[in-house]
């Protein structure tokens, strides 16, 4: 039997700076794990997407998300907006 490692993508946005949302940290595995608890520490927003994590994933480190991704990068800060979870 496989077992799944858990994979997690880190975004963030600077708007003097950024056109669009970039990868500021991203992994698999205990790397993963540190990444979410960090996020955690910090209370900082999380969204399961699997889907979206894959596409992230193998995306380098500071890079933009393409044009093509960001429909659904908006899909889910719109979801945590509407649940209290940015301001």
């Amino acid at each position: 039997m496989k077992t799944t490692r858990r994979k997690a993508a880190a975004l963030g946005y600077d708007r003097n700076r950024d056109v669009a949302p970039r990868v500021v940290a991203r992994g698999q595995g205990v790397l993963a794990e540190h990444i979410i608890a960090i996020a955690r520490a910090h209370h900082v927003p999380i969204h399961a997407d699997p889907a979206l994590v894959a596409v992230l994933a193998r995306l380098d480190i500071d890079e933009q998300i393409p044009p093509a991704l960001y429909v659904a990068v908006a899909e889910v800060l719109g979801f945590l907006y509407r649940q209290g979870a940015l301001e």
